[in-house]
């Protein structure tokens, strides 16, 4: 039997941990290589892990519903002889209608330890233990129905549901913890699944971590936006897809990040870390949560290219369908607010990187112009920065080189 741990990866830049959601097989069963073994979810995305081995899944570590840190052992799989090892997992039901009878492979399963005890494998996750401290739950009260005995999200809730459907005797109400409001009977509480907590833990980190600073520009998007008028719908005839401003604007921001590349850097702790590739990560919102995919080398794309990637980017997030190379190896963000009707507003920084920029809602506004009052389309372009990589200076020279690139534009300096 040759054992081989399967390992929580890393679903993206600066992600430390990961939920698991559903094992997608059972212990005992056989996995082909690049099968979709376990359903992991983290602040950035939801993905299916495949199986980086063909073998039998022998045991299963970490029950649904813990989270754990990258790199954490998920489970052992028997590579050893796959051949074999799928034919006797194949065989296993019919064998263990005979215990004892030789050439078993499928142990039995072990019975779950007894309340407040453990297997030795069994632990409680995080999210469990939040569960537990709101609901005010002893953990050690509750039988596992998890992998090994493990205590689950659902058997807190379950004990929470069966609890709270039996009639108590009136006491007094207790003191709300410090620094938590006061509900009222008319209030809802809502419980926060694992992205969207994951999305608020990686919020709090960016903040702690990174001084922001903040900055805006003016930008008259006339040149764009008589442009995008005219062609739009040939383009979507021509493609399929609808031509925004975000392709314009990713082009115009890779060649300010070329001319200032400490925008497109990370603070480390042995220097400042300027990134060579330009992977553009765009935001995308959902409802209940957000997700930033990262166009690779998005200065070597043609506004075709880069249309297109965007367009199967945004569908994908919207379907849950990222792959975790999607979300990864970001170093700029590009935040497209002007998209839901944001006008002016101040984003907080994706980590490991030192800026994030919002392109906001485009709007007919009186300006001057040549000692003239006239009508022009304006967008405020908004950028938090990572202070401790970035000073004023630079991030005025970034800012504007990306408002003189938007304003003198023209069709000549498409990039194909």
């Amino acid at each position: 039997m040759g054992l081989t741990t399967l390992r929580m990866p890393q679903l993206g830049e600066s992600v430390t941990e990961g939920t698991v959601d559903r094992w997608l097989k059972k212990e005992g069963e056989f996995v082909r290589r690049d099968e979709p073994l376990v359903e992991v979810v983290t602040d950035k995305v939801n993905a299916e892990v495949p199986s980086p081995f063909e073998g039998r899944l022998v045991r299963i570590e970490v029950g649904e519903g813990q989270t754990v840190p990258v790199g954490t052992a998920l489970a052992e799989l028997d590579v050893g002889g796959s051949e074999q090892a799928e034919a006797a997992a194949t065989a296993a039901p019919a064998v263990e209608q005979a215990p004892g009878v030789p050439g078993t492979v499928e142990a039995a399963e072990p019975p779950p330890p007894p309340p407040g005890q453990t297997d030795g494998r069994s632990r409680f996750s995080p999210a469990v233990r939040r569960l537990s401290e709101e609901h005010g739950v002893d953990l050690a009260q509750l039988r596992g129905s998890g992998a090994g005995g493990r205590v689950t999200r659902e058997d807190v809730l379950a004990f929470v549901g069966a609890r709270d459907a039996a009639p108590a005797a009136p006491g007094p109400t207790p003191a709300p913890r410090a620094g938590q409001p006061v509900a009222d009977p008319e209030d809802e509480l809502v419980r926060v699944g694992a992205v969207r907590r994951q999305i608020a833990e990686h919020m709090v980190r960016s903040v702690q971590t990174a001084p922001h600073a903040w900055g805006m520009r003016e930008v008259d998007m006339s040149a764009l936006v008589a442009y995008r008028e005219a062609n739009k719908e040939r383009f979507r005839e021509r493609h399929g897809i609808n031509i925004t401003y975000l392709p314009f604007v990713i082009q115009v921001v890779c060649d300010a990040l070329r001319a200032n590349p400490y925008l497109n850097s990370s603070w480390t702790d042995e220097g400042i870390l300027l990134r060579g590739n330009l992977n553009i990560g765009v935001a995308v919102a959902l409802p209940n949560a957000l997700i930033v995919p990262v166009v690779k080398n998005a200065d070597r794309l043609g506004l075709l290219d880069l249309a297109r990637t965007l367009h199967d980017l945004s569908a994908r997030a919207r379907t849950r369908s990222l792959r975790p190379e999607d979300v990864r190896g970001g170093t700029f963000t590009v935040n497209n607010t002007g998209a839901i009707g944001s006008v002016q507003g101040m984003a907080i920084i994706n980590q490991p990187q030192s800026a994030i920029l919002s392109t906001e809602s485009i709007i007919k506004r009186p300006v001057v112009r040549e000692d003239e009052i006239v009508v022009r389309p304006i967008m405020y372009l908004t950028m938090s920065f990572d202070h401790r990589v970035v000073d004023g200076l630079q991030a005025g020279h970034f800012l504007s080189a990306v408002q003189e690139g938007l304003e003198t534009w023209t069709p000549a300096k498409i990039k194909l």
